[in-house]
This record gives C-alpha cells, sequence and structure tokens, in this order.
C-alpha cells in the first residue's frame, strides 16, 4: 500500500486538493494531510479540511510520494523550512511529488526545479522558468519524479499521471 503526504494551509484550491486526495485513496493509497498545526482549514471556496498531523511530526521516510495542492496555500506553505525540507528530502530520494497551478511555487522555493520540464498556472510561468525550469503549455508533465499540472481542468490527466509515477510506470 502506498502513503502520499499532502500539504495543506488556508486557501488550497480546493479541487486541487479533493480530487487527488479521493483519486489516490481509490487506488488503495493512504493520504495524510499536514498543516502548521493540526485543526481545521478551508479551500478558496469554503470546503473544510481537517488536518491531524504537523509539518513538524512529519517523517519524509515513511511516504511513496508528496502532492501539493494549489490556490493561495502555496505561498503560504513555502515560506516554511520545514515544508522546504520534506519537498527537498523527497526529491533527493526520488519519490514522486506533484505540484498543480500555484503549488509550483514551493518546489521554486525548494530549489528543485532547475532543469526540469514543468507546468503551472499562467500566472506563475515565468517563476518557474527563472527556477531554472522549461515551461510547457499542456495540462500535465512528467519529468522524472515530478509531475505537475496547470488548472482544475487539467486534474483527469494530472492523476492520471501522478499515479502511473507512483506505480513505477
Amino acid at each position: 500500500m502506498k502513503k502520499i503526504l499532502t500539504l495543506v494551509d488556508e486557501s488550497f484550491e480546493d479541487l486541487e486538493l479533493w480530487y487527488p486526495v479521493y483519486r489516490l485513496r481509490e487506488e488503495g493509497c493512504t493520504v495524510d494531510l499536514a498543516a502548521k498545526q493540526a485543526g481545521l482549514y478551508h479551500g478558496k471556496y469554503g470546503v473544510p479540511c481537517q488536518v491531524d498531523m504537523t509539518f513538524d511530526e512529519v517523517d519524509p521516510d515513511d511516504y511513496d510520494g508528496l502532492l501539493v495542492p494549489g490556490g493561495w496555500a502555496p505561498d503560504k506553505l513555502r515560506r516554511f523550512p520545514v515544508v522546504l525540507d520534506i519537498v527537498r528530502k523527497m526529491n533527493a530520494d526520488n519519490k514522486v511529488i506533484g505540484e498543480i497551478c500555484h503549488a509550483g511555487w514551493v518546489l521554486i522555493s525548494a530549489g528543485i526545479l532547475k532543469g526540469k520540464k514543468v507546468t503551472s498556472t499562467v500566472g506563475i510561468r515565468d517563476d518557474m522558468t527563472n527556477a531554472g525550469a522549461e515551461w510547457l503549455n499542456v495540462d500535465s508533465v512528467v519529468d522524472g519524479n515530478i509531475v505537475s499540472a496547470q488548472v482544475p481542468s487539467s486534474l483527469p490527466a494530472y492523476m492520471k499521471d501522478y499515479i502511473r509515477v507512483l506505480n513505477g510506470q
């Protein structure tokens, strides 16, 4: 059984959090949610999310993959050194890392995009290229262990790619 970590903060993009969580649970994965503190968080459109684990309680070695939802949460998430350490460790261990929309900001701040092919919302395209990535205008991109996607309508392609990489295909 695969175990996935999802990073949460206020104003996550509701679909970009819940669609992947439910899709991976359908695949039989355990999906844990972590945030700065345990408690109730809300998406941009008000959908609640109960988080029971803090970033400090996360051991990246316990996980097969990472999901970073978009929305405005990534701008907050990238300010936590422990979050950046989690991302760097999981990348160094070649674990699958999924990011969608504005979530690329977290990977940029972790310094792991140089030389990678990625996509994101057009709004952070310049940020991605300035971080040394090659930005592609497509729904979903796989480059090694990193799976990136543009916007909520990209979710079906994104999750097909994420699950394929997670399963070593």
